[in-house]
């Protein structure tokens, strides 16, 4: 799979969905004929009628845009007195209740809610933090900080710095800060100099210069950090990302590394991560579901492209086998047939 990854030449004119956050490439869109008082209904004789019917959850749940999702849930909790959130989880359990819960949940919450997750009990799970915060933009950043605020009482950054410590902290904290550059233009002499200050601090320094890399990567826009990517393989014969590889372990390569797929290729990233999170033995539930939930209506058609180019399997086939029941159903109808 190392090629997608290795193909600078296309890089420089494709479009960032780190940047673009236009609902062209999600697979939910706005439901056309929308009726709130339907929905909160079937929702209602669903959920209060003997035995839950899951298969109109699904149906009314997948199929309408956060937007609408949040409409149903206020005329919902108007008509009955009780929040969607509370009797989704008094009537379902498990993955697919953890699913729908997502669904009517606004992203910026729900963002802020794995965050709160990742670093909640004990032990922090580095992986969701380096998901999230290396593949958002800043605006999803500043969403998911003010969320946090709202439910925490505490700034985002305030708890991270308790949770992550050494380079990797250093690193996720620039990025939780939400400050990316976001010129669209790249400086091809300012590239050129910055992929030999990465190539003097790492390939050829016996020992690296972790804080340069962590400074450029995290500060750079989109555009300009495609560039030096490109200048990097030309002067060093390996790409940045063999460099981070060889030179660097443990959370910190996970994260920069992270940066750099999303830098290159957002989709292709989520496409790798869903892989691996339905690989082996076991599927990782959680991964799968705060991908397709948050993706939905960003980039997951990309991502079903990416995935077909990536492993040769459509990703829908591929959720047909690794998961099943109304949760697996919920899962495919959010991601949607071929195109």
């Amino acid at each position: 799979t190392m090629s997608v990854w290795d193909d600078l030449d296309l890089l420089l004119d494709s479009p960032s969905s780190i940047t673009v956050n236009s609902n062209t490439k999600g697979t939910v869109k706005d439901k056309k004929d929308f009726k709130v008082e339907e929905d909160v209904s079937a929702l209602r004789k669903a959920i209060e009628g003997l035995g839950t019917t899951e298969t109109t959850l699904i149906e009314v749940l997948t199929q309408r845009s956060n937007n609408q999702r949040q409409l149903i849930a206020k005329a919902y909790e108007k008509a009955t007195g009780r929040t969607l959130v509370a009797d989704l989880e008094g009537d379902t359990h498990g993955d697919f209740e953890d699913l729908l819960v997502a669904l009517v949940t606004p992203p910026d919450v729900f963002d802020c809610q794995e965050v709160i997750r990742a670093i909640k009990g004990a032990g922090t799970t580095e992986s969701t933090l380096t998901e999230i915060f290396a593949s958002r933009s800043n605006r999803q950043i500043k969403g998911l900080s003010e969320a946090y605020l709202a439910e925490t009482g505490r700034s985002v950054i305030h708890d991270l710095q308790s949770e992550v410590s050494g380079d990797y902290g250093k690193a996720l904290l620039i990025l939780a800060e939400g400050k990316r550059d976001e010129s669209t233009s790249a400086d091809a002499a300012k590239a050129k100099a910055e992929a030999k200050e990465l190539y003097n601090a790492g390939e050829k320094k016996w020992g690296t210069d972790e804080a340069k890399f962590i400074d450029i990567l995290c500060h750079r826009s989109v555009p300009q950090l495609r560039q030096t990517l490109v200048e990097y393989k030309s002067m060093s014969k390996k790409t940045l990302q063999e460099s981070i590889e060889s030179e660097m372990s443990g959370n910190l390569q996970k994260l920069l590394v992270a940066v750099v797929k999303c830098v290159k290729n957002v989709p292709a990233y989520f496409a790798e991560k869903l892989f691996k999170a339905m690989k082996g033995a076991g599927t990782t539930e959680s991964i799968l579901t705060r991908i397709l939930v948050s993706r939905s209506e960003i980039d997951l058609s990309d991502i079903k492209a990416e995935y077909k180019k990536l492993f040769g399997s459509s990703l829908y086939s591929q959720l047909e086998s690794e998961v099943s029941g109304s949760y697996g159903d919920a899962l495919k109808s959010l991601c949607g047939q071929e195109d």
